[in-house]
């Protein structure tokens, strides 16, 4: 059974993606220690799961909805966003899949001309739809009603049909083994499509995926070309990205690229 304030801060982990222990110990007029103890025990009880400073909802077979998972990390996916739109050229193709992330990079290539787009994220496709320098392709196929992803058969079948430059794709959640995850097998199928479809693939992710799980591999990364974050903290990602040849950026003003 869970207390009241345990219950109220699962709520609003459900809400906004993310509860810090400062801010919650002000709201509820608690000491930050009081707040620590809530969250190991929710954390024991697999509702939430550690990050620092806080705690992000920890179902390992639910995500995160959608406009809570776009405040996660909101500065740092612009950021991410603009970095992996600068290592698009202007007239190439792309696919972007789902995600808040991708979503950020759609906005900052918004800037580019005469991109080819196509996409599952009507998210995205909203974001791009207005250019006049950008061409943009819906894939075809079942509409989540969660997150606008298009997913299923007939939106594998469609990406099929493209050999692109780029592909900018999003992930749930990175394992310390390199393994990429993901919530939902119908979306995986689409990413794996979109992955082999690709000439250049570019993973973006903040940094609170390295402390997430999800039941679905979508596939490793070593099989992306390049991989932008705000910040790498897995060593064993970073010798993975060294012998793999992937290409490591890292937005955080103290990082450097590898």
């Amino acid at each position: 059974m869970l207390s009241e304030r345990q219950a109220r801060i699962v709520e609003t982990a459900k809400r906004e993606g993310k509860v810090l222990v400062d801010a919650l110990a002000g709201r509820f007029e608690v000491s930050v220690q009081t707040i620590r103890k809530d969250l190991n025990e929710l954390c024991e009880q697999r509702l939430l799961s550690r990050i620092h400073g806080g705690a992000v909802l920890g179902s390992g077979a639910e995500n995160v909805g959608y406009d809570a998972r776009r405040a996660i990390a909101a500065t740092e996916k612009l950021e991410i966003g603009r970095a992996a739109a600068d290592l698009v050229p202007d007239r190439s193709s792309l696919f972007i899949n789902i995600g808040t992330t991708t979503e950020a990079a759609a906005q900052a290539l918004l800037h580019h001309a005469g991109l080819l787009v196509i996409t599952n994220n009507l998210n995205v496709a909203n974001v791009m739809r207005a250019s006049p320098h950008i061409e943009v392709i819906v894939v075809g196929g079942v509409i989540r009603r969660t997150d606008g992803g298009i997913v299923g058969e007939a939106a594998v079948d469609f990406i099929r049909q493209f050999k692109v430059d780029f592909a900018i794709v999003g992930v749930s959640a990175i394992d310390s083994d390199g393994a990429l995850l993901d919530f939902d097998y119908r979306e995986v199928r689409v990413a794996q499509a979109i992955m082999a479809n690709a000439r250049h693939v570019i993973l973006v992710s903040d940094s609170s995926k390295f402390e997430r799980s999800a039941p679905v591999r979508i596939g490793h990364i070593s099989q992306v070309q390049s991989f932008v974050t705000d910040r790498c903290g897995s060593e064993e990602v970073r010798d993975i990205c060294r012998q793999a040849g992937v290409r490591l950026v890292e937005t955080a003003a103290t990082a450097d690229p590898i």
